[in-house]
């Protein structure tokens, strides 16, 4: 069962995101989407809705609260860079991944990690959003189709930004809680690779989607079985991998990255499963912190 955001969708008014229409010109042609009941588009957020790592920005934020300490986040930014060269996530990191998430979240309250969620969003990632790929959400629900972003950030986080951003709302890893506690333990696994074409079927089956009138827009080849599933798939802002696998299909690419400004991207971004890994010394930090008191 794919549960949906109960967030309240509040005024676009975020600094970021009202520039120029989101600038609209960014998506270099003028698109035709068509109205259509039976589509949707889904978007993967890190380095296609958002410049870098989602969770990284919010580990970033929790730095600045002095939730974690900075060298638990040089050591997050590292796993960072480790994964993205890595690029392919093998079991084990999988798994770490996964122990990673658990060991973050547990004994947190899920009205806390809402609020800082909220927060941060708005100090750190905001200014983050890619106007290009925001403008080709907006086609998509102008023509009154879905837009959903699916990642394996934490589902938390990932409804904050479809709320802040106006879209319909969001997929992602999903925490278990108990009595709005989290308990340590995730609910199915991370939301990551096959995973997220999974999710994206049910989903279609609840709405009624058509999947080969549908989009999907993702940067990374573990998305792959995404962007497989639907009628348009789009490469944007493409990892090398992503890109040759979309030359090879004939997949549209989008690229709104330029120059040094791509190269500076490229290092702090984590794909997939990875992005969650350097979770461990945050929360190892916080447990640290919360000793003390």
């Amino acid at each position: 069962m794919v549960n949906r955001p109960r967030l309240r969708r509040r005024p676009i008014s975020r600094r970021g995101l009202t520039s120029a229409g989101w600038a609209i010109a960014e998506v270099e042609e003028a698109l035709s989407v068509p109205a259509d009941p039976t589509a949707a588009a889904f978007f993967d957020v890190d380095n296609t809705m958002m410049r870098g790592a989602s969770t990284y920005h919010f580990a970033r934020g929790l730095a600045a609260r002095k939730h974690v300490r900075g060298r638990d986040l040089v050591r997050y930014g590292w796993q960072h860079v480790r994964f993205r060269v890595v690029t392919s996530e093998h079991a084990g990191h999988i798994a770490s991944s996964k122990a990673a998430a658990l060991s973050f979240v547990s004994g947190w309250g899920v009205d806390e990690m809402e609020r800082l969620c909220e927060e941060i969003f708005d100090d750190v990632m905001a200014d983050r959003i890619w106007s290009g790929t925001r403008a080709l959400a907006q086609l998509h629900l102008d023509a009154g189709q879905r837009v959903w972003l699916v990642t394996a950030a934490p589902v938390e986080l990932g409804r904050i930004i479809a709320n802040r951003l106006g879209l319909t709302g969001a997929l992602g890893t999903v925490a278990e809680t108990d009595q709005g506690v989290y308990t340590g333990h995730l609910v199915g696994g991370l939301l990551h690779g096959p995973a997220k074409a999974d999710v994206i079927r049910e989903l279609a089956e609840q709405e009624g989607l058509d999947l080969a009138r549908c989009a999907a827009y993702s940067d990374s080849i573990n998305d792959t079985p995404m962007l497989s599933l639907v009628g348009k798939p789009v490469a944007v802002n493409p990892d090398a991998a992503l890109r040759r696998e979309a030359r090879r299909r004939g997949w549209e690419i989008r690229d709104y990255r330029t120059g040094r400004k791509a190269a500076k991207i490229a290092a702090p971004v984590l794909a997939g499963a990875g992005l969650l890994a350097g979770a461990v010394g945050a929360g190892k930090a916080v447990r640290r912190r919360s000793a003390r008191r």
